[in-house]
């Protein structure tokens, strides 16, 4: 009862950290989402033990979180692409680091550190393009939605999964999901998309109904890469920073690869 309590909490916080943060300011939105991701950096580096040296492992939980307040601030237009060449000299910088070192295995090390600016920076930033969409000012509408939606499918997918969980989806990796479990949480958001529909006009009816669809999918197989992820590595959770939900990482597993699918559904719809 205590751990359902306390999951409970941490869940109602964080949604109000998101929601807000999204809602209230567009630089708001950037701050608090690059500390999102110098975490994720982290509990990375954790679960693949790279051993690179200290100044190399915070150097490279830097460039991630610079990397996505630089996207935040060229798809606002604040800057041209000159906001990123800071971003390639850190990577450039990183990469010739390893000369230096006496790793027995330095592809390896080369790897966790491209990987990491890849999953967790490099995806995620993609989300900063989608308030500006169609090159309207922010608007925080469809970020709000990814969330939502994301949320959605996950309580769909728990509460019919334990119900009527019969058809593993994916056993060799994550046991406990099932075929019912998907497509309980595929209803549940594909009714909040046609409800979303009648109230807002920024996409129509059909539209919505893809952005539901993309944001399943890619969350289900967002949740399954992590899973994997986890089982090379050995663990349960990527960390213990929020009680009873386990890391970061566990938390926006399904929004690394919804953001970059979102990403280009949105640029298809924009030019057809």
């Amino acid at each position: 009862m205590k751990n359902l309590i306390v999951r409970t909490l941490t869940g109602i916080i964080f949604v109000i950290v998101i929601t807000s943060a999204i809602y209230i300011h567009p630089l708001v939105f950037a701050g608090v989402f690059a500390a999102i991701v110098g975490l994720m950096i982290s509990e990375f580096y954790a679960l693949f033990k790279y051993g690179a040296a200290r100044w190399v492992r915070i150097s490279g939980i830097l460039a991630g979180m610079y990397l996505f307040i630089a996207t935040l601030l060229y798809a606002g237009k604040y800057f041209g692409g000159v906001i990123f060449l800071p971003y390639i000299l850190i990577i450039i910088v990183l990469f010739v680091s390893e000369l230096y070192r006496k790793n027995e295995n330095p592809v390896e090390q080369w790897g966790v550190m491209a990987f990491s600016q890849i999953y967790c920076a490099g995806s995620l930033s993609l989300l900063c393009f989608i308030p500006y969409w169609n090159h309207q000012k922010y608007n925080p509408l469809l970020l709000l939605t990814i969330f939502i939606f994301i949320w959605l499918n996950d309580t769909g997918a728990y509460l019919i999964g334990s119900w009527k969980g019969r058809r593993r989806l994916f056993e060799r990796i994550s046991p406990l999901k099932s075929w019912e479990g998907f497509w309980g949480g595929c209803a549940f958001v594909l009714i909040a998309s046609q409800v979303f529909a009648r109230y807002f006009t920024l996409l129509t009816w059909y539209e919505w109904l893809l952005f539901a669809v993309v944001t399943v999918v890619a969350a289900t197989f967002g949740d399954l890469i992590e899973s994997l992820l986890k089982r090379t590595g050995g663990v349960k959770d990527t960390g213990n920073i929020l009680p009873g939900h386990g890391g970061i990482l566990d938390r926006f597993d399904s929004a690394i690869l919804v953001a970059p699918s979102v990403f280009i559904l949105l640029e298809i719809l924009l030019n057809v």
